[in-house]
């Protein structure tokens, strides 16, 4: 035996950690390799007639860490790609330790020991000395002995519900007569402790057991996307359970710096998380890009999921070129279920983005009513997806827990650092703008006004229309157990009109949010006239029509002119280009109405479009006898080709697949560089395959060998990309038998 003598303070509290003099690092990084904790005591000068055959030695330690096995099956970590312990903090598991002769509870004292950090401290949390008690007390770390055979002893450990998330060191320590005697370092012996919605004390618990399923349990989701009259639906994988992802997700944290004794707490964990996850203003995990050049990474259209991205930005330590808002939606999702917290992916169609707090989106025209885009700032994004976490908030008054809004999308900053949240979905749906993280921001994305003002010669500014119903028209997220839409608009805002609605607006102006031109009630009286236009099916590379209606509604006879502006744009509603622009001119005879068709050619558009092949229509009409203006602007999302994707084999656990992934290029021109991409939690890692072209009216044919590792319903995810055509994807559902059950 070796090592430090116990000094004076260490034998009258044996369970204190002892400093063993290495150098210092810092404070805030959880590896799991370092040991802090001495792993051998000395005895200095043995007492007369003391025999080393005397002392309780532990000769080893059973965790029950398999995924079959008791631990692992009732604390639902059992579907995790890691041969470690994984445990949900609250909730009691059980291990056995082997001593070299019998304990005898009347001479012998030993007890378990966590240690999370470098410089772990029993008063943060990250030193934790487990006392053998009679009885276990909810709410407190606690080990009972069950059971005694011979040379073994059976525990079963209770957690506390708040203690902290990561990757404990786990030691068995043995009071002697000269000092206290630790196990060896085995990191065999590392124990995981994650968020628990299972336990009523933790601060993450849900109580139905399918939402739980869903928003914890469930390693591939569906992200809404499109426009809101033609919405578009892809699946993601997020893989929380794969192999290295729960290590990547804690690494994350330790990029972040958040503090050890910080990570027990989900509001924390969650804000600091919208920070790391985009590598804006701190080397994150994914870096955004918007211009449509990709070509120093991947395209954010053509992942198929979270993993690939987490193992780079582990693996490399940079971030991961490139992502959006859905890559970042999916990516966060990810490392919340990972960690146990609750999560979902929303996606909120035609989403305002306000700089300036007052709750409006201005737009302004100049005096013929066409767009003044020098002077227009503001933006309202075709869609835009962020997360929801589920937690309780002590932060706040009593019933503004529950789904909190969490973005890592880098818009805007937030105490100085890109990121957003987490803001209470209650909050923002009564207008408490108050209430802490960035609940303003989220309440103009979802219930903000489109003010239309005239930009007069003089420099003055006239508001001219007040639209109050364009902003957060629908809000998406996965159904719970199936694939399709859940519309939860109603969470974030009451019905557009009704009193609720008024006042919630009303209670934010009081909150303290800047009000400039917010009324305009007087601008929303019936008007004498309206319009609206539609679209047929506008599939990618064909030619459309545009039908602009109006209806007069008085006994007045009107002549109305009319401008109407095609532009291209991002889907972030971010202008590129220009590619037509139409003035009309219509009579309407006294309680009549006229439509007036506009012909979209393909060779208009073609050659401007941008990823995700958006269109953006704006129309202003202008009443000659009133002066009075009509405005409307459409979103147009082209629709492209799909992905065929078919698979040869038994749908066995361990059995050789083949998937077959099949693309046509329907376009008049031939497709080059083409990137495939195909993956599916539980079935095969990412495949990629690059090939050099495909001619027009030509079928392209992919096949890859896979072996299923998980039974069950699961899911093979595919992703074409290249230059001309983003946002192709493909998906299959399969069933994965269990070996022999065919």
């Amino acid at each position: 035996m070796s090592g430090p003598k116990p000094t004076k303070a260490e034998k009258k509290n044996p369970s204190a950690p002892r400093h063993t003099g290495r150098r210092a690092v810092p404070p805030n990084v959880s590896n799991a390799d370092e040991d802090e904790v001495p792993t051998m005591e000395t005895f200095g000068v043995l007492p007369r007639g003391f025999n080393m055959k005397d002392y309780l030695e532990v000769q080893n330690v059973h965790l029950f860490k398999m995924p079959n096995e008791r631990n692992k099956r009732e604390h639902h970590t059992d579907k995790y790609f890691n041969n470690k312990l994984i445990i949900r903090r609250g909730q009691p598991f059980n291990i056995q330790i082997d001593f070299n002769r019998p304990y005898n509870p009347e001479r012998d004292q030993f007890w378990v020991e966590y240690v999370i950090g470098r410089y772990p401290q029993q008063s943060k949390g990250t030193y934790i000395p487990i006392p053998i008690v009679d009885e276990l007390e909810v709410g407190k770390w606690g080990a009972k002995i069950i059971h005694k055979d011979y040379n073994s002893v059976s525990l079963t450990i209770l957690s506390a519900p708040d203690c902290i998330i990561g990757k404990f060191r786990m030691y068995v320590a043995v009071l002697t007569p000269s000092g206290i005697l630790r196990t060896s370092r085995n990191k065999e012996a590392d124990t995981y402790i994650l968020f628990n919605p299972w336990c009523k004390e933790d601060s993450v618990y849900m109580e139905d057991e399918r939402e739980i399923e869903e928003y914890v349990m469930n390693d591939v989701g569906v992200i809404f996307h499109g426009e809101i009259n033609r919405i578009k639906t892809r699946s993601w994988e997020y893989g929380q359970f794969e192999e290295q992802i729960l290590d990547a997700c804690l690494y994350i944290m330790d990029r972040a710096e958040l503090d050890i004794s910080g990570r027990g707490n989900p509001i924390k964990i969650s804000r600091v998380g919208s920070a790391v996850i985009n590598a804006k203003d701190d080397n994150g995990v994914i870096a955004g890009s918007w211009n449509n050049d990709y070509s120093l990474g991947v395209s954010p259209s053509a992942w198929t999921g979270s993993v690939d991205i987490l193992l780079e930005y582990q693996s490399s330590g940079l971030p991961v070129r490139y992502g959006q808002c859905w890559v970042f939606a999916g990516v966060f999702n990810t490392f919340l279920r990972c960690l146990g917290i609750p999560a979902r992916l929303v996606t909120n169609y035609f989403s305002a983005h306000d700089n300036d707090a007052n709750l409006q989106t201005d737009v302004y025209l100049d005096e013929d009513g066409k767009t003044n885009t020098t002077l227009t700032k503001d933006s309202i994004w075709n869609y835009h997806c962020w997360n929801e976490a589920w937690m309780a908030r002590p932060d706040l008054p009593v019933g503004f827990g529950g789904w909190q809004v969490v973005d890592a999308t880098p818009q805007e900053t937030s105490d100085g650092m890109f990121r957003c949240g987490p803001a209470s979905v209650q909050a923002i749906k009564h207008g408490h703008v108050c209430f802490q993280f960035d609940t303003p921001f989220i309440f103009s994305e979802v219930n903000s006004d489109i003010v239309y003002s005239k930009a007069m010669k003089d420099g003055s500014k006239v508001v001219e229309y007040v639209d109050k119903t364009h902003v957060g028209q629908r809000i998406l997220t996965k159904e719970i157990g199936g694939n399709g839409p859940q519309d939860i608009t109603d969470l974030y805002k009451f019905s557009e009109g009704t009193e609720e609605e008024r006042l919630a607006l009303e209670a934010a102006l009081m909150y303290g949010v800047k009000k400039e031109i917010r009324d305009g009630d007087q601008l929303q009286s019936v008007p004498d006239v309206d319009m609206d236009f539609q679209t047929d099916n506008s599939v990618f590379g064909s030619d459309f029509k545009v039908t602009l209606a109006f209806m007069n509604r008085s006994s007045d006879r009107y002549t109305i002119t009319a401008f109407l502006t095609g532009h291209i744009v991002f889907y972030t509603g971010v202008l590129k280009a220009e590619f037509m622009n139409k003035n009309l001119e219509v009579t309407l005879e006294p309680g009549s109405s006229k439509t007036v068709d506009v012909q979209i050619r393909a060779n208009e558009y073609l050659s401007k479009l941008v990823e995700q092949a958006s269109l953006h229509f704006f129309v202003t009409a202008r009443i000659n006898e009133t002066k009075k203006i009509l405005a409307q602007q459409k979103i147009v999302a082209l629709k492209v080709p799909d992905l065929r994707i078919k698979i040869a084999g038994e749908g066995v656990i361990g059995k050789e697949m083949t998937v077959i992934v099949e693309f046509t290029n329907p376009l008049k021109k031939k497709l080059q560089n083409i990137t495939l991409r195909v993956s599916g939690p539980g079935l095969m890692k990412t495949k990629t395959q690059i090939f050099r072209e495909v001619p027009t009216n030509s079928t392209l044919s992919w096949e890859e060998k896979f072996v299923p590792r998980r039974v069950g319903p699961r899911k093979l995810i595919a992703t074409l990309d290249c230059d001309s055509l983003r946002h192709v994807y493909g998906e299959l559902d399969i069933e994965i038998l269990s070996d022999g059950s065919l």
